[in-house]
């Protein structure tokens, strides 16, 4: 695989290298996507937070971080069960290094975070085992729509990332109602990637909604009321308003993959202006499988930072290197912004001394 800058070009090499070239020097917005889904309480399938109760604090204090380099809602970061801190932490690290502005938008939220965000009127979601996950889709789809196209006037392009705990059971809950194969090719943010769990999790929220797979192909808006996460509407939405006029980097790993299954259901045309950016860990985990997936969706091209933990003088990061965590809050996202922002100044060495900087500050550690 080529590489860019410090960026893989993991999937359509041509098309990557001509979309990384495009920002290269242009000012990007981050927007940061938040939302909780009660699937990610189901015991065992998620380690965004410490005990499935806290996940409904992960999200606001993920933004929190972002915008105040510090959690309000919470003492200190969100952190695994095993104290590996949020991956917020590249993001923070990465947006702050190249001045990059940041927006935070909720797609429906039991904890709001005590910082100013953009509304888009979605509620928490459920749990998929009842068939009847998400409320107002289509409402939400509209707002974020019209949200993305007027923020697409304020920046070159957009880097949209994503926090919501669980989300890779519910990509694969939408994913399978839209006849994607998926199973056993979603990640996870633990090192042992719970598959047979999240099946079993998906195959209940399909009976409960009296469904087959694949039985909602043309149906987007109810494979996500169904299946899906609150997250799911707010994110398509603001990529379908926003890359009608400037590109967008879908940041995240293979929830992106459902994200981009419903924007290519709804408006295939805003492809040709979207990539999906995240890290060397998804790409290389062999648990799971990005480009298997988006094989099966649209030819949209993937860009992976070649981010490196495995030098760091903590423990905490060169956790990431055994498969802990991965992604999340828009991490390889942002890391490709900064690095395309400065035209490869910021590079990979300099962006761990940052991150390391950053953890020995909010993990009180020297």
């Amino acid at each position: 695989m080529k590489k860019f800058f410090d960026v893989i070009l993991a999937r359509n090499e041509l098309k990557a290298e001509v979309f990384l070239k495009e920002l290269e020097g242009k000012k990007p917005l981050f927007v940061c996507t938040i939302a909780t889904t009660e699937t990610a309480k189901i015991q065992g399938i998620s380690a965004a937070g410490k005990y499935p109760e806290f996940t409904d604090y992960t999200p606001p204090a993920d933004a929190e971080l972002l915008l105040l380099g510090k959690c309000k809602c919470i003492a200190g970061v969100p952190v695994t069960p095993d104290g590996i801190p949020t991956p917020a932490l590249i993001t923070m690290s990465a947006l702050r290094l190249a001045d990059i502005p940041v927006l935070v938008a909720s797609g429906g939220l039991k904890v709001k975070p005590q910082i100013p965000f953009l509304d888009l009127g979605g509620s928490p979601g459920r749990d998929i085992r009842t068939g009847k996950a998400v409320d107002n889709v289509e409402e939400v789809i509209q707002r974020a729509s019209l949200a993305g196209e007027h923020l697409a006037k304020t920046a070159d392009y957009l880097v949209i990332g994503e926090s919501i705990p669980g989300g890779t059971t519910t990509a694969l809950g939408v994913l399978s109602a839209m006849g994607v194969k998926a199973e056993g090719k979603v990640s996870s943010s633990m090192p042992e990637n719970p598959h047979g769990l999240k099946t079993e999790t998906v195959r209940s929220g399909l009976a409960a909604a009296g469904l087959a797979f694949g039985g909602l192909a043309n149906n987007p808006v109810k494979a996500v009321a169904c299946l899906g996460d609150p997250m799911m509407p707010a994110f398509a939405g603001l990529v379908i308003g926003a890359a009608q006029q400037v590109p967008v980097l879908m940041a995240g790993g293979t929830q992106m993959t459902a994200v981009l299954a419903v924007i290519n259901a709804l408006n295939p045309d805003v492809l040709c202006n979207v990539a999906i950016g995240t890290t060397r860990w998804v790409i290389r985990d062999g648990s799971s499988d990005l480009k298997g997936i988006v094989d099966q969706i649209a030819d949209v091209p993937v860009l992976a930072a070649d981010i490196d933990f495995a030098s760091s003088r903590f423990g905490g990061l060169r956790a990431y290197e055994k498969g802990i965590v991965k992604e999340g809050v828009g991490a390889g996202g942002s890391a490709i912004a900064a690095m395309a922002k400065t035209g490869g100044a910021v590079n990979k060495e300099i962006l761990l001394r940052e991150i390391e900087r950053n953890y020995a500050l909010l993990m009180g550690v020297k």
